[in-house]
């Protein structure tokens, strides 16, 4: 596995072999470290005073791991042997990081202090990550802290274009930032798009986590991801990072904040028994489309997953969520543990996102995204769009968002005042429609609209709802009553 890191001349004027000093490491030496999984080798291909790059080249022994050598548990059969790990940025290069360039990464150079905190012009190459998220989830995990991105997709082999893309890509950043800074930031992350680590993960890992996100982590949007994945899905393990990491906000448990909006949506609504209509519409224009296999993106605690079990007609239904403590309560709640085995099979709960693609949500026949856009950042839509209608791609996609116009037919919501504290938008009639039609467009879907609960004739309906369908006609449906 190759990771380069290089660097032109400091702007104070300093030469760019400097950056050995910040590193700790001779340019003019090859040196050699032995690891748990093998060894670290650290060399310069270039070393001048106008540019210096260093390279790290893990040998990592897959021998060596079987023999306990660091190795995962649980491993069967030549699987063990044959992998990926000494080719790809995992754990691996994160353990190797922090013990190659330790001092850099603490911010510590006692021969050039007054470069620690410079910002410098850094280029860093991975040669192969491996990410089944796709270059979604890696510029959404890079993006945010500023990083000029290059990601080139390996194919699974050169010479049988037909087999296609692999899930490994070569990934440059650019950025000009402190050293230690890209360090921490890759430690942190190699390990996230990796989605494994090749040791146990204890209470100790929460504090690498803040020691080494503590300037970062807290501002990134996608900070419960990261510490979900980085934790191993250890959702007690991850509520206390995330407690710990937003000491002093309100924010302290991201999925008790998820239950309290949720259940001020709830008593909004609640009059009009909108949740159960909706459900009913989204049930019912599932089986209008004749799908069999369904995901609910964004199940939050599995409302939808309940009503879609009553269903005969569907064979296999998949709830995806983001929050884990979600999908633990949609578990609890649907009593997974205790149900039938013929029930038992045709259901699964996944975690992700429907901003990354995921090869695991292909291939079926409708999505369910009920509630679930307005909870977007605007712009994080083209990636949620790219997600489920150019990768995911089933057959009929339905989705539901409130209707902003409907807003002031409720007396307990003041003015202006959205929904839900979480709601990054809500939209009209209008701007749904326009939006819904540019998608369908672009996609290859026709889609028609259909109102969710009691219509009133000037402000239309609480929820909107979009039908989309690739055998759907692209004749326009009737527009609804004051939608102009």
């Amino acid at each position: 596995m190759l990771l380069t890191i290089a660097t032109t001349r400091f702007p104070d004027g300093s030469p760019a072999t400097d950056f050995g000093f910040l590193l700790h490491k001779n340019p003019a030496r090859v040196q050699t470290f032995d690891q748990s999984f093998g060894q670290a080798h650290v060399f310069y291909p270039d070393a001048s005073d106008e540019r210096c790059e260093v390279a790290v080249l893990l040998d990592v022994d897959p021998v060596g791991l079987v023999r306990g050598r660091g190795g995962s548990r649980g491993q069967r059969g030549l699987d063990q042997y044959v992998n990926d790990r000494p080719y790809v940025a995992s754990s691996f290069l994160s353990v190797a990081l922090n013990a190659l360039f330790a001092s850099a990464m603490n911010g510590r150079c006692k021969e050039r202090p007054h470069l620690v905190q410079c910002a410098i012009p850094l280029t860093a190459r991975l040669a192969v990550v491996p990410c089944r998220g796709g270059e979604e989830m890696i510029r959404g995990l890079f993006e945010p802290l500023g990083y000029e991105m290059e990601v080139t997709g390996h194919p699974l082999d050169e010479r049988f274009p037909d087999w296609g893309q692999s899930h490994a890509f070569a990934v440059q950043l650019r950025q000009t930032i402190p050293l230690q800074s890209l360090l921490q930031h890759l430690y942190v992350l190699i390990p996230v798009l990796d989605n494994d680590k090749h040791y146990w993960v204890g209470e100790d890992e929460i504090e690498k986590l803040l020691k080494r996100g503590k300037d970062w982590l807290k501002d990134h949007p996608q900070r419960e991801f990261i510490a979900t994945r980085y934790l191993k899905y250890q959702s007690r393990l991850t509520r206390d990072a995330l407690a710990r990491l937003t000491e002093g906000e309100d924010d302290l448990d991201p999925d008790a904040r998820q239950a309290d909006h949720a259940a001020e949506e709830e008593a909004i609504e609640r009059p009009l028994s909108l949740n159960q209509q909706r459900l009913g519409s989204v049930v019912s224009a599932l089986k209008g489309a004749g799908a069999a296999t369904v995901l609910d993106l964004g199940c939050g605690e599995g409302n939808l997953l309940r009503a879609l079990l009553q269903e005969k007609q569907f064979t296999r239904i998949v709830g995806v969520d983001v929050a884990v403590g979600s999908l633990q309560r949609a578990a609890d709640k649907l009593r997974l543990e205790r149900m039938a085995d013929y029930q038992r099979k045709r259901i699964e709960l996944l975690h992700g996102s429907v901003i990354y693609r995921d090869d695991r949500l292909a291939g079926f026949d409708a999505a369910a995204v009920v509630e679930v856009i307005e909870h977007l950042d605007p712009p994080r839509l083209q990636a949620f769009e790219r997600a489920v209608f150019q990768f995911a791609r089933p057959r009929t996609v339905v989705i539901t968002t409130p209707n902003r116009e409907y807003n002031v037919m409720w007396e307990s919501l003041p003015a202006g005042k959205l929904r839900h504290r979480d709601h990054r938008f809500e939209w009209t009639r209008e701007q749904f429609r326009t939006w819904a039609k540019r998608v369908a467009e672009e996609h290859g879907y026709g889609v028609h609209f259909l109102p969710v609960g009691p219509e009133d004739a000037e402000v239309g309906s609480p929820t909107q709802m979009a039908v989309f369908g690739r055998d759907l006609t692209d004749a326009p449906p009737s527009e609804p009553k004051g939608a102009r």
